[in-house]
């Protein structure tokens, strides 16, 4: 529906449109001031709370060392540098790991071993009761 508030000039009809653009430039300096605010105040909220320790004379928490089972290519075994017979491999790793929270042992065997033999000292270790058996491996040097 249109108005037309003046008189009528003989039948012609004036159209007035305005044209309307957005002026973007206040947009971007506002976004541009609240990116700065944040960019200043969000690693001060992930800074955590200060708090003065109580100083004791107790020995802190013991880390267990990483047990390691070594097969060489002669088909010896050596736990953690010792050596070991295959027959006594399982009762040494019940004992070794009896009071142990981290039942985790890492299997470093040579390439050239029998694959067969490998097997059988892993079935050892499953039996002793070890629960993570990692295979230590020696990253590919190359270009």
């Amino acid at each position: 529906m249109a108005f037309n508030l003046g008189g009528d000039s003989g039948g012609a009809r004036r159209s007035t449109s305005t044209l309307a653009e957005i002026n973007i430039i206040p947009l971007v300096d506002v976004v541009l001031v609240l990116l700065l605010i944040f960019m200043l105040t969000a690693p001060l909220m992930y800074r955590g709370i200060d708090v003065n320790l109580p100083k004791t004379a107790g020995k802190p928490t013991v880390t267990e060392e990483r047990m390691e089972l070594t097969l060489t290519k002669e088909q010896q075994i050596y736990l953690n540098g010792k050596p070991l017979a295959l027959g006594s491999l399982e009762q040494t790793l019940r004992e070794t790991f009896k009071n142990r929270t981290d039942k985790t042992l890492y299997l470093k065997a040579d390439q050239a071993l029998q694959y067969g033999f490998v097997v059988e000292t892993m079935d050892k270790v499953r039996k002793s009761g070890i629960e993570k058996l990692g295979m230590v491996t020696e990253p590919v040097r190359g270009s």
